[in-house]
This record gives C-alpha cells, structure tokens and sequence, in this order.
C-alpha cells in the first residue's frame, strides 16, 4: 500500500469515526445509558464496521487496536457529544441525516480502497466497502437490543455499496484513487439523501 492510498484511508476513516461516534453517542443519550454507555455505543458505530473489514481482509490487528488514535477520537467525539448533550439533542433531524449519510459515504470508499490495497478481488472489495458502512451501525442496534436499522432503513445499506461500486469501477477505468474516492462517496451520499427526500425502499415480500 503506498503512502497516498495510506493518507485516503488515514482521513476518510477518521473522519467517518468522528462523525459516526456523535451519532451513536446522540442514540444512547436518547436509550438514557449513562457516561459509560454513551462511550461504548460510540465506539461501536464508529469503529465496529472497521473492525469487522480489517479481520477479513487480514488486516490484524485491526487499526482500532493497533493505532490509538481511533478509539481516542471516538471516546473524544462521545465525550463531547455527552457534555454538549443538549446542543446534540437539539440536534434538527435533516442535519442528523445529513451527517450520518457524510459517515456512510467515508466509510464505504475506505472500506472498499482498504480492502483494493490488500489484494482483495474487486467484487470482494464492494461488499467490504459496505461491511465498513453499515457493520458498526449493526452492532449499536444489537447492543441495544433494536433490529439493525440496516434492515428496514430506506436505502442505507444498499447506498455504501453503490458508492463502493462506483469507487472501484472508476480506479478500474484508471481514475486516481482520490478522485476515484470522491466520486463514490458523492455517489453514495446522493443516493442516500435521494432516498430519504424521496421515501425511497427497497420491495418487500408481500402480506
């Protein structure tokens, strides 16, 4: 892996670890756990999908262990998010939306880039871009004991993996990596904020 794929990843995945650390610190404050909880729900969105990716792939130990920066910036952005409580509960539901689709998009292209960079068969590379996407989203629900909204939100899961798709085509096609990042994680965010605007879903079996 060389030095400039290294850094997309570096900022992509920390930038998708505050962001989804605010929001799974916001869903505990909402559950009423207390300081410890709110951390431990933050962790999870924020680093489980990640988690998940990097054993797959062979990555180990995972970056959540090996560099402590990413479980500091999680702990940090539930700490803030848990002294700012009320400006986070105030929070209006667009910008939450918002910035949930922002840490979809970033953790779907790293996921899919990081898996690229360890050989990982392109087909292969667009699932763990989702896996990174929606993983540690799945373990906040089933901590807190909901049914992972991956499974009946509108176009969630479905979105990482397009932007992931879209990432991978184009650095086949011979795009730079980082333009090749930028087009899936503005792919991915437009579908997702598409979806919602627009009360998009997947089918369901009928009756």
């Amino acid at each position: 892996m060389n030095l400039r794929t290294q850094r997309l990843i570096f900022v992509a995945d920390l930038a998708g670890v505050f962001l989804f650390a605010i929001e799974g610190a916001q869903v505990a404050m909402q559950a009423r756990l207390d300081f410890l909880g709110v951390l431990v729900i933050a962790f999870l969105p924020a680093l489980g999908g990640g988690i998940i990716r990097d054993l797959l792939i062979g990555a180990t130990p995972p970056n959540a262990i090996r560099d402590w920066r990413y479980p500091a910036l999680a702990f940090a952005a539930g700490t803030l998010a848990f002294i700012f409580h009320q400006t986070v509960r105030a929070l209006p539901d667009d910008v939450v939306v918002v910035l949930d689709a922002a840490g979809l998009s970033l953790f779907a292209v790293a996921g899919a880039e990081k898996a690229l960079a360890f050989g990982v068969h392109p087909f292969i590379a667009v699932l763990m871009g989702g896996i990174t996407g929606v993983g540690g989203g799945v373990l906040r629900d089933v901590a807190l004991t909901h049914v992972p909204a991956v499974l009946r939100t509108d176009i969630y899961a479905t979105a990482a993996l397009a932007g992931a798709l879209v990432m991978v085509v184009a650095q086949r096609l011979g795009l730079a990596p980082r333009w090749a990042a930028a087009l899936g994680a503005v792919g991915c965010f437009a579908l997702r904020m598409t979806a919602v605007w627009l009360h998009w879903s997947l089918p369901q079996a009928a009756g």
